[in-house]
């Protein structure tokens, strides 16, 4: 209880809700808990953690990609088609990171230097990066991958039961929220994303910023993309399709707001392991996929309804106080 009381409002209402789910899910089958289930929960939702990182940065600037699950497509398209031709692994490896950063930089590029909105822009990359995908690989799909790299994708840290990507989500987790809640850098985001005419006056560098970040998350969905080919040991053009619903979802719902300048990398993380574990939860008494993609969207109306509901309840409040003050003699 001590630990919670360190944690501001909102997240200790997500901790609180992680703990319901993991009892909620308990209740449901006595199967839930148990650490090798839970292992594999886990497993399942790290591309998520993993591009909600860098989401949570863009969306504290007011900027939004909706093409990171498009992009970890590519990636993994890119990857599976050298690999395929011969190139070696991590030949190949690098190649679907620079094709991650250089979707990024063109996502960056199209906002920062054509002042486009990140919403457009990016809902047009998501068609064009799945397509991109589509053509280098089709309907095939490209399998065989040698068995120490899809180790890495659903191995686990030698003496534990923690997946491998678990542990890399976890350290660059701790990376993020240092930079962010740390670092000179992390508050500028803040002031961008609060005032972005105060922070162009104070001198900050808003174009080059966000451009960095739209880069960040090309790379983070490329990482993304050689893990879910890995667990997976398949590398598909329709690998991850519709994960950026659920990478939004965890954003918002862990307490991001969608207007910039509000949020907390600690919030988007509970927020992903709250998702993944109703996800599993609901997997394992054998809801259907398309129940599960209603409860996203669901979740997705929630993370942006509630906190406006806070909002204009703390309004009324407010005016009713001054409301008060200038009655009283």
């Amino acid at each position: 209880m001590k630990a919670l009381k360190t944690l501001p409002g909102w997240e200790t209402t997500l901790t609180v809700l992680v703990i319901v789910a993991l009892l909620g899910g308990g209740l449901l089958s006595k199967d839930f808990l148990t650490g090798q289930n839970i292992s594999f929960l886990t497993a399942n939702f790290s591309e998520t953690l993993l591009m909600a990182l860098t989401m949570t940065l863009l969306v504290i600037v007011a900027e939004i990609d909706l093409s990171v699950a498009s992009i970890l497509g590519l990636c993994s398209a890119v990857l599976g088609t050298l690999f395929a031709a011969g190139v070696p692994m991590p030949l190949a490896i690098l190649a679907a990171f620079m094709t991650g950063g250089l979707a990024g930089l063109l996502n960056g590029l199209l906002v920062t230097r054509l002042g486009l909105p990140s919403l457009a822009v990016t809902i047009g990359t998501l068609a064009l990066y799945r397509g991109l995908a589509f053509v280098l690989l089709g309907d095939r799909a490209v399998a065989d991958f040698p068995q120490a790299y899809t180790n890495f994708g659903f191995g686990t840290v030698p003496g534990t039961l923690i997946p491998i990507p678990i542990a890399v989500g976890a350290v660059l987790a701790v990376l993020t929220a240092v930079v962010l809640h740390a670092t000179p850098f992390g508050r500028s985001l803040y002031a961008i994303g609060s005032n972005e005419v105060a922070a162009r006056f104070s001198g900050l560098r808003v174009e080059r910023t966000k451009l960095l970040l739209f880069v960040m998350s090309g790379l983070m969905s490329a990482l993304a993309g050689v893990v879910y080919t890995f667990r997976f040991a398949s590398a598909r053009g329709d690998n991850a399709t519709g994960f950026e619903l659920g990478v939004i979802a965890a954003v918002l719902l862990g307490g991001v707001s969608i207007f910039g300048g509000k949020g907390s990398v600690i919030g988007a993380v509970l927020a992903v392991f709250l998702i993944g574990l109703i996800n599993g939860a609901l997997t394992i008494v054998d809801v259907s996929n398309e129940i599960l993609t209603i409860v996203t969207g669901l979740l997705l109306i929630g993370s942006v309804l509630v906190p406006n509901l806070i909002a204009r309840a703390q309004a009324a409040r407010q005016r009713r106080r001054l409301r008060g003050e200038v009655v009283s003699p």
